[in-house]
């Protein structure tokens, strides 16, 4: 089902495509220049999860980002990738880095979540 375009939901995407990075909500909230709640900011980001628009990244410090890959491949779009973020900027960015890894058998993974910490490459 196509969901209708709202001011509110161009306005979400529009900064997170410009920013090119993974952003948090509080992140995203101070760079709308309309007036947006923050529920419906929520909200908008959830149904673009579900959508297959965004992805949400949770950080080591349960902080929930989310990411838009501009460049994406094969490797972006599976659940298995690496996820950056710097301890300055505060960004996250998604790595084209493969993750591989092994589980018992009749167990089956449904979402991957890998964040490396440090330096980004702006910032170093």
């Amino acid at each position: 089902m196509k969901r209708r375009s709202t001011p509110t939901k161009e306005a979400v995407l529009d900064v997170i495509t410009k920013t090119g990075k993974a952003m948090s909500q509080d992140a995203i909230e101070k760079k709308i220049n309309i007036d947006i709640n923050r529920a419906t900011i929520y909200r908008v980001l959830n149904r673009f999860c579900e959508d297959g628009v965004l992805h949400k990244v949770v950080a080591e410090d349960g902080k929930q980002y989310f990411a838009l890959c501009l460049d994406c491949d094969n490797i972006h779009k599976s659940i298995n990738h690496f996820h950056f973020r710097c301890v300055k900027c505060e960004t996250i960015e998604c790595l084209p880095t493969e993750v591989n890894f092994s589980i018992p058998d009749k167990y089956t993974v449904q979402n991957v979540n890998c964040v490396l910490t440090g330096t980004c490459k702006d910032c170093f």
